[in-house]
C-alpha cells in the first residue's frame, strides 16, 4: 500500500534532485521484466498513460518517491536536464498519486541545507500500512534486477560494446576446429550462437544526468559456427533453433523471445527506441534472461544464470527475422 501523499513532509516541501518515466516503454527496469511488474513493485495500477517518478528529500532529508500522472510534465523535465539545462519540476498536488518512502534508484546528489539522504523513520501508527522503503539493487551481487541493468547499460553503451567483438573471429569456426569450446564451455552457431570468451570486463556506462544504475559484465568472445537454419523472415521463427551445442540458457532465451511473436507478451515486455541510421534499438526481457541488440546488427543475452556474463548472438541467417518481428510487436517512446 502507498504512503499518503500528506506524509512526504510535515512542512510539505519536496526537493526535487531528479526524476523517471514508468511507462510501457519506458520505465527502471530494477523494478521489473514488462511495465505491470514495475507498476506492480510500486503497488499502482498500470495505466497505459504511465507516470513519473519524482525522487526527492523533504525537509528533514528523508528519501522520498512521489508518483505522479502527469507525464508530460516530467518527460519535459528530464529532457531539459538531458540537455544540460536547468527546469524546476514542481508536480501539484492533483497530480500526485502517492509517495513512497526511499528511493528505487541510486541518486548521486543531495539537497543542500537539509540532513543527509536517509529512509523516514518509520511512525508507530503507520505500522503494517506504510511499505517498507525502497532501495536501489545491490551491485555486488547478482540477479534479475542486475541483469537487466546490465543489459541497460549495454543499450546505452552499444558502440563501446560492439567494438569488442570481431566477427571474424567470434561468429566462425576454424577448419577442423570443433564448435565446444575446452574446459566445459558450450559455444553456438551463427543462426542459433551461443557464448563466447574474452578475458576482462566490458566498458562502463558514463554518468547520466539522470540516474542510471551500472553494473560490471563480461563479454565473452571465441569461436561459434556459422551453418544455420533458413530464416523465417517475417517472424524469425528459426532464430529459436538453436544447436545442441550452444549454452542451454542461450537456446531457451531465444525460443522465448520467439514466442513472443506468437503470444505478445505483458506491455513493455519488449521495447524499441531509436537508434542511428534507419535501425532501432531492441530490449527484451524474460524469466531469467534479458536481450539487447539493434535490429541491423548482432545481439547480446545475458542470464541469471551466468553471473556478469554477456553471451554474443551472431546475426546468421535468422536473427534478422526474429529481431524484425520483436520490433514489430515492441512499444515505442511517444
Amino acid at each position: 500500500m502507498a504512503a499518503p501523499n500528506d506524509t512526504v513532509a510535515e512542512d510539505d516541501a519536496l526537493y526535487v534532485l531528479t526524476a523517471v518515466l514508468l511507462t510501457p516503454a519506458q520505465f527502471p527496469t530494477v523494478l521489473g521484466d514488462d511495465y505491470p511488474a514495475a507498476c506492480a513493485a510500486l503497488a499502482v495500477e498500470p495505466y497505459a498513460e504511465g507516470y513519473g517518478l519524482v525522487l526527492g528529500q523533504d525537509g528533514t532529508g528523508a528519501r522520498w518517491t512521489v508518483v505522479v500522472d502527469d507525464v508530460s510534465l516530467v518527460a519535459v523535465a528530464i529532457a531539459a536536464w538531458d540537455c544540460g539545462m536547468e527546469h524546476d519540476l514542481s508536480p501539484d498536488d492533483r497530480s500526485m498519486v502517492c509517495a513512497l518512502p526511499g528511493w528505487p534508484l541510486p541518486v548521486a546528489v543531495a539537497a543542500p541545507g537539509v540532513a543527509a539522504p536517509h529512509d523516514p523513520l518509520p511512525d508507530p501508527d503507520d505500522e503494517g500500512t506504510v511499505p517498507a522503503p525502497l532501495s536501489p539493487p545491490d551491485t555486488e551481487s547478482w540477479g534479475p534486477a542486475q541483469r537487466r541493468m546490465g543489459a541497460d547499460e549495454i543499450a546505452h553503451q552499444w558502440a563501446a560494446w560492439r567494438e569488442q567483438i570481431d566477427d571474424e573471429t567470434a561468429f566462425t569456426t576454424p577448419a577442423g576446429a570443433d564448435s565446444t569450446r575446452t574446459g566445459g564451455e558450450p559455444d553456438g552457431q551463427g543462426a542459433g550462437p551461443g557464448a563466447e570468451a574474452v578475458s576482462g570486463a566490458g566498458p562502463r556506462a558514463e554518468p547520466e544526468p539522470h540516474p542510471e544504475v551500472e553494473v560490471e559484465v563480461d563479454v565473452e568472445t571465441g569461436p561459434v559456427a556459422t551453418d544455420g537454419g533458413e530464416a523465417d523472415t517475417a517472424s524469425g521463427r528459426e532464430a529459436a533453433d538453436t544447436p545442441s551445442g550452444a549454452h542451454p540458457g542461450l537456446r531457451r532465451a531465444l525460443a522465448e523471445a520467439q514466442a513472443y511473436v506468437d503470444a505478445p507478451p505483458p506491455p513493455g515486455r519488449v521495447r524499441s527506441s531509436f537508434a542511428t541510421g534507419d535501425a532501432r534499438m531492441l530490449r527484451a526481457d524474460g524469466p531469467g534472461w534479458s536481450l539487447v541488440a539493434r535490429t541491423d546488427d548482432i545481439a547480446f543475452v545475458l542470464l541469471d544464470e551466468e553471473p556478469g556474463e554477456v553471451l554474443p548472438v551472431g546475426r546468421g541467417a535468422a536473427l534478422p527475422g526474429l529481431l524484425t518481428a520483436l520490433d514489430a510487436l515492441a512499444v515505442r517512446p511517444a
